[in-house]
C-alpha cells in the first residue's frame, strides 16, 4: 500500500533539493541541444536506477536499532541542510554532443550523465535517509523517483524560464529548512524514544 502522506513529503523535499542541483542545468543544456523526449528518456531511466540503489540502502538502515536510525538519518539531514546552505554556485559544466541524434546515442548520453553525476549525490542520500526514516520503500521511491523526473522535465523543457521567476538561492534555503526541520526531528525522535 502506497501512503500518500510520505510520497508528498519525500517528493517535496528532494525536489527542492535537486532544483538548485547541476543536474537540472545539465538537463537544461541537452535539452536545447536534442529531442527532449530522447534526453528524458535516458535522465529519467539514470534516476530510476539511483532511487533504486538508495532506497535500497535505506531500507537495510531499517534492521538497525530504531533509537540509532533516526540518531543517524537526522545528522545526515542536518549535513545535507549545511551543504546546500554553504553550497558555491557551481559554473556550467561541458557536456559531449553525441555524434547524431538517434535516440539510443541521445538517451545514452543522458543516461550516463546522470548515473555518474549523481551517484552518490545529495539527493540519493536524502532518498535512503528517507527510506530508513519511514521504512516504506514503495513510497519513498515512488515520491523520490516522481521528483528527480519533475525537476528533469522542468531542466530540460523550460528551466531557464523557472530560474528567471523563482531565485535559486530562494529553492535552496527553502531546501535547506526543510531538511534541518526533518534533522531535527529525527534527533528528536532518538533522544525521547
Amino acid at each position: 500500500m502506497i501512503s500518500l502522506t510520505v510520497t508528498a513529503v519525500v517528493f517535496g523535499v528532494v525536489f527542492l533539493a535537486e532544483l538548485p542541483d547541476k543536474t537540472a542545468l545539465a538537463g537544461l543544456v541537452l535539452g536545447t541541444r536534442y529531442r527532449a523526449s530522447y534526453v528524458f528518456a535516458g535522465v529519467a531511466a539514470a534516476f530510476a536506477l539511483h532511487v533504486a540503489l538508495a532506497v535500497a540502502a535505506g531500507s537495510v538502515l531499517t534492521l538497525l536499532p530504531q533509537q540509532l536510525v533516526h540518531a543517524l538519518t537526522g545528522v545526515l539531514f542536518l549535513a545535507g541542510a549545511a551543504m546546500l546552505l554553504l553550497k558555491k554556485d557551481e559554473g556550467e559544466e561541458e557536456i559531449r554532443k553525441p555524434e547524431d541524434q538517434s535516440f539510443w546515442k541521445v538517451a545514452g548520453a543522458g543516461f550516463m550523465l546522470i548515473l555518474v553525476a549523481e551517484f552518490g549525490d545529495l539527493t540519493q542520500i536524502m532518498t535512503a535517509n528517507l527510506a530508513a526514516r519511514y521504512d516504506d520503500p514503495l513510497s519513498v521511491g515512488l515520491g523520490a523517483v516522481l521528483a528527480l523526473w519533475a525537476v528533469a522535465g522542468l531542466g530540460i523543457v523550460g528551466g531557464k524560464a523557472l530560474m528567471k521567476r523563482v531565485p535559486l538561492k530562494l529553492i535552496t534555503r527553502i531546501a535547506a529548512l526543510l531538511m534541518l526541520g526533518l534533522g531535527v526531528w529525527s534527533l528528536w525522535e532518538a533522544i525521547a524514544g
